[in-house]
């Protein structure tokens, strides 16, 4: 599974440490969208990096976007994480929405980084780029 997020927004840099941590099994690999693996990544997944609000996640042929994301990433960490999977009963539409929200305010309420995360170098190679 390949999560590929926005190296220069803090709270994408948060979510990417937090994974980091709790990921005990090593199952989630990392791409930038300013990378080239990145950015090849959301070709494939018909994305454009310009105005990009989304995480996306990549496992094998399939890509999943929004909150769709972020749950899939939460249930592949386990226990206690799993419980997330309860938010699958709200719609959808709902979901997105306030995700949708959140993302076009990032940068003004969490701050943006003109450097990239720089991964700890025990998890380097989970980077893609």
């Amino acid at each position: 599974m390949i999560v590929v997020f926005d190296a220069q927004c803090l709270l994408c840099d948060g979510w990417v440490r937090f994974l980091l941590r709790h990921d005990r099994w090593r199952v989630l690999r990392f791409a930038s969208i300013q990378g080239a693996n990145g950015r090849a990544l959301l070709g494939r997944a018909g994305l454009q990096i310009d105005g990009l609000q989304t995480l996306l996640l990549v496992d094998g042929d399939r890509s999943w976007q929004h909150t769709a994301a972020i749950l899939r990433v939460l249930h592949a960490l386990g226990w206690p994480w799993r419980l997330a999977w309860a938010a699958w009963l709200i719609p959808a539409p709902l979901r997105d929405a306030l995700y949708r929200w959140l993302a076009r305010n990032r940068y003004r309420w969490f701050g943006r980084s003109d450097a990239c995360l720089m991964p700890p170098p025990d998890h380097a190679q989970r980077f893609l780029d």
